[in-house]
């Protein structure tokens, strides 16, 4: 079961309120296999800071209690 997707929700990071507001995927060519899917997350925060996180560093940020879901859920 794939995991439910970040976007829309509110989070904690470190103390500053944001919004995940996109999920961003794109492909690199490489020799093997012969391409690659990256995905990476638009935070908005409410100070006006707008970050793009890979999804492996959101995650590991989310294991660490970093990034807390506002709404209870863990993913």
């Amino acid at each position: 079961m794939k995991p439910k997707s970040p976007v829309g929700r509110f989070i904690l990071d470190g103390g500053k309120l944001g919004i995940v507001t996109n999920e961003i995927s794109s492909t690199n060519w490489n020799n093997e296999p012969f391409f690659s899917w990256n995905i990476s997350y638009e935070i908005k925060y409410f100070d006006g800071v707008c970050c793009i996180m890979t999804k492996p560093s959101f995650e590991r940020l989310v294991d660490m209690g970093r990034i807390i879901f506002l709404d209870g859920e863990k993913k």
